[in-house]
């Protein structure tokens, strides 16, 4: 049982990232990851909510979407639930925690948008996850997207400091060191698998 959770939380993390290997959350990703701070504070922000909209989500599709009929509604639902969460969470940090609600109110909005939240929601139910593993799933993939930001941060700020040709400038060295580090992802493949073997 340990191995397992292990295995989904790990291969949340390196093996399935969804920024680097499935491409969800690709927006925030090229877009907010110039800054380490930024970076950062988007990918926490991001972990708790993908925790909460699955601790949300998957009672409502197990307990009333399955039972009534209805799991065809579960994207929109799901949305709905996300974009109520991200609210929640909006007004909560502003009114109990406003130093955090001003460093974050630029990304929380955002939140809503990105599809890495909904993915790891939907792909939840999907792969059959029951609500414990569906957590630990959602952790993984919130702690893989924070380490996909940060190391990308990283690169982004090397990248600042040389002066690529005028043709590369901007948008397509950002994309080649993207796919760069994404292709580094594809090592962890076995590794996760072979350690818990």
């Amino acid at each position: 049982m340990y191995k397992e959770l292990i295995l989904i939380l790990m291969g949340g993390v390196l093996v399935n990232n969804y920024v680097l290997q499935q491409f969800l959350g690709i927006c925030p990703f090229l877009g907010v990851s110039k800054k380490f701070d930024q970076a950062s504070g988007m990918g926490i922000a991001v972990t708790f909510v993908m925790l909460f909209a699955t601790a949300a989500t998957w009672p409502i599709y197990t307990y009333i979407l399955v039972p009534s009929k209805l799991e065809y509604l579960q994207t929109i639902i799901f949305i709905l639930v996300i974009a109520t969460l991200v609210q929640f969470v909006e007004i909560i940090l502003k009114r109990f925690i406003p130093a955090l609600f001003k460093a974050l109110g630029v990304y929380l909005p955002l939140i809503t948008t990105n599809c890495a939240v909904l993915g790891v929601t939907l792909n939840n139910i999907t792969d059959g996850y029951n609500f414990v593993e569906s957590m630990i799933s959602s952790l993984g993939v919130g702690v893989g997207f924070w380490l996909a930001m940060v190391l990308f941060a990283g690169v982004r700020s090397r990248i600042s400091e040389t002066a690529p040709t005028k043709s590369f400038r901007g948008l397509p060295v950002t994309l080649i060191a993207a796919s760069i580090v994404a292709m580094s992802f594809y090592g962890f493949s076995g590794i996760v698998e072979n350690l818990l073997a």
